[in-house]
């Protein structure tokens, strides 16, 4: 193995089987799978390995529904996503399933390693239980009347009317949604991880370079809060591994699913005759990253580190985080057909069309990237279409009739391809930081450069010309060499269009290594179309597949106002979007005093202000998290709409909008009267 040759373990978070994979799914294992296709073009040892995460109440409930076991479900799933991975162009290495004997084997060593060094405990705890079902009942399996403000129909952890926390057992008229039953409470023992053992490890290792900057940041909200025992142990019935010295009870889902990533690598060390210690001992030198969501973030940099640390395995190299993603600026809706499945795209376009988009918006953050069907279009037909395919088709058709193929034998602009070359250290940069976004943006600047060459030299006029015949090999010679370059700079992202140019260039699978080597006196194969437009009809055809596929959601859960709604700007178009005099007078915008500002739990972006509009109080959430602390605002004034019909989100009833000005983030402004103002005063 070369010296500067990385061996690298890349996973994905393991995509559960109780149903089909979505586009919002395919952030994560795009993004994965186009940094570990760089790092193999590098030339670098990396394998990638993921698996089915196929235990867990909801498997074995739903596989009940249908009549069949648990093991047939998960079966059937996971070769429905098998399908949808492979038809995206994702390539594992190995993609197997957490219900394996090697995850088995895996997890009883883990646990019993962890029990060893005296990191468990047991302990009696009361739980909701269902009579007739004769078993225990998670959190969201209970539904009843929210304990603080009455509304129905809640989960048995929050209210999503009032944003109200609380037990299951404090419920008003709580049911199972499992059986209709009303629960009862049942004791049991239950086994715990003893996290706060690791606290001190987990200080220093979250702001060790492990973890961007922002995940470390919201972890440590976590570990001022002092960590807490982790519940690891769930009561039959239940469909995943029991432990070995409890019977009757069974690894929590969350405890043998991580442990797949290991059984899937297992696995694979087993075909393929690798080293597994070699990757996962605790003084390991090889690299392992993990790539998940920010909504699993807990379990992956706080639970999953000091388990295994605590079982003499090593931690991971980095755990890279992104967020969610919205589709035409808000979260995916299955009535407005944008909750779109993997298949229903796949029936109708490309899987480069989706990769390239996904590409063109990922950053190496968290923030939520935003499919814009519009933009999507527009996009791959001006970039893929339009720029990079439209350098080969330009020049190829005259190396074919007039030169038989052949190429010239000297380059015609060394200085232009020499900056096509330069550009690698900086690609290669954006690439193994994460930041596609950044490469796409460079690589198009360079395709923009390769056009502009070519409409500078015009070969179509020079070919009309006679003795101008070796300009024209010349110049197309040049385009067809930047093309290469830029199929180099694009194969991580688009596999199989780089191949079908590779046939077309008339070489080997190019490798990062090959943007020093340029083709001259070479014949090149009849030109074949790469790529073409996206055409409305297709978009239109997945948005009806997917209205028509999938259940029509709740009408009041369509009419909920999600987070997204409420901070995200409004971009108003000057003419459309105008409003009459009459229309802006109807604000009613009045001074509020801000009485109480809290966290949301669970949103990312709003605060919950309790707003004094002199004798009259409003609850509103605001998207301002990203500028204010809540104690920073209390006693403040600002303005509000006072007039705005109250909007219903799952963190409870928005009775109007605190105003606030800037670019967003964290220069984000409310707007502020002057001292001397009262609340409730109307603003003219």
């Amino acid at each position: 193995m070369p010296s500067s040759q990385r061996q690298i373990l890349v996973t994905s978070a393991l995509p559960y089987a109780n149903g089909p994979i979505h586009l919002g799914h395919l952030v994560e294992y795009l993004q994965t799978d186009i940094w570990v296709r760089y790092q193999k073009m590098r030339g670098h040892e990396c394998w990638y390995v993921c698996a089915s995460d196929a235990h867990g109440t909801p498997i074995m409930l739903r596989a009940q529904t249908e009549g069949i076991s648990a093991e047939e479900l998960i079966s059937r799933v996971h070769k429905e996503h098998d399908q949808d991975f492979a038809d995206f162009l994702i390539e594992f290495d190995n993609f197997y399933t957490t219900h394996s004997e090697e995850n088995r084997e895996l997890s009883s060593d883990i646990y019993t390693r962890l029990r060893d060094a005296d990191h468990i405990s047991r302990r009696t705890i009361t739980q909701a239980y269902d009579p007739e079902k004769e078993m225990f009942l998670p959190d969201r399996f209970i539904k009843g009347d929210c304990p603080r403000c009455g509304t129905k129909d809640q989960y048995g952890d929050n209210c999503e009317s009032c944003g109200a926390a609380y037990s299951p057992t404090e419920l008003i008229n709580a049911v199972s949604v499992v059986s209709g039953a009303t629960p009862v409470e049942k004791e049991s023992e239950h086994l715990f991880f003893k996290l706060a053992d690791f606290t001190e490890l987990l200080k220093d290792w979250i702001h060790a370079g492990h973890l961007q900057d922002s995940v470390a940041n919201k972890l440590d909200e976590w570990l001022e809060q002092g960590l807490q025992d982790w519940d690891i142990s769930r009561d039959a019935p239940y469909f995943g591994f029991e432990i070995p010295d409890a019977p009757g009870k069974y690894f929590y889902v969350w405890l043998d699913a991580p442990i797949g990533y290991m059984a899937s690598f297992k696995n694979l060390c087993d075909k393929k005759g690798l080293d597994f210690d070699h990757y996962w001992k605790e003084d390991a030198t090889t690299e392992l990253y993990h790539f998940i969501g920010k909504d699993i973030t807990n379990f992956h940099c706080l639970f999953w580190p000091a388990e295994l640390h605590g079982a003499g395995y090593r931690m991971p190299t980095n755990v890279f985080v992104h967020g969610f993603l919205t589709v035409n600026g808000n979260k995916m809706s299955k009535s407005r057909g944008t909750f779109i499945m993997a298949r229903s795209y796949l029936n109708h376009l490309s899987p480069e069309y989706l990769r390239y988009y996904y590409a063109a918006k990922l950053g190496a953050g968290v923030d939520d990237i935003d499919l814009n069907l519009e933009d999507f279009q527009a996009r791959v037909n001006s970039d893929l279409v339009g720029k990079v395919v439209n350098i080969a088709s330009r020049c190829a058709g005259f190396i074919s009739k007039k030169f038989s193929g052949e190429l010239s034998s000297e380059i015609h602009r060394p200085e232009l391809l020499e900056k096509f070359t330069d550009a690698s250290d900086s690609i290669a940069e954006y690439y193994e930081s994460r930041e596609f976004g950044r490469a796409i943006r460079e690589i198009m600047g360079l395709a923009d450069l390769a056009n502009q060459y070519i409409d500078e030299n015009k070969p179509w006029v020079l070919a009309k010309e006679a003795g101008r015949e070796q300009e024209v090999q010349d110049v197309c010679s040049m385009g067809i060499n930047l093309f290469r370059l830029l199929i180099i700079y694009l194969k991580p992202v688009l596999p199989a269009m780089a191949a079908s140019a590779e046939s077309f260039l008339n070489v080997p699978p190019l490798l990062w290594q090959d943007i020093n080597k340029s083709l001259t006196s070479h014949t090149i194969n009849r030109f074949k179309p790469l790529m073409t437009r996206i055409e409305s009809s297709a978009i239109e055809a997945i948005l009806e597949e997917s209205t028509s596929t999938l259940e029509t959601e709740n009408e009041a859960e369509d009419k909920t106002m999600t987070e997204a709604e409420i901070t995200t700007p409004l971009a108003l178009d000057p003419i459309s979007d105008e409003i009459s005099f009459d229309d802006f007078v109807k604000l009613d915008l009045r001074i509020a005093r801000i009485a109480r500002a809290e966290h949301v739990e669970g949103a990312d972006k709003l605060l919950q202000l309790t707003l004094d509009l002199g004798g009259e109080t409003r609850n509103v959430f605001a998207g301002i998290k990203s500028a204010y602390n809540p104690e920073d605002l209390e006693g403040r004034l600002t303005v509000m709409v006072a007039n705005l019909a109250p909007r219903k989100m799952r963190f409870g009833i928005s009775e109007g909008m605190v105003l606030a000005a800037g670019p967003g983030g964290s220069d984000l402004f409310i707007l502020a009267p002057d001292e001397g103002a009262e609340p409730g005063m109307r603003v003219k």
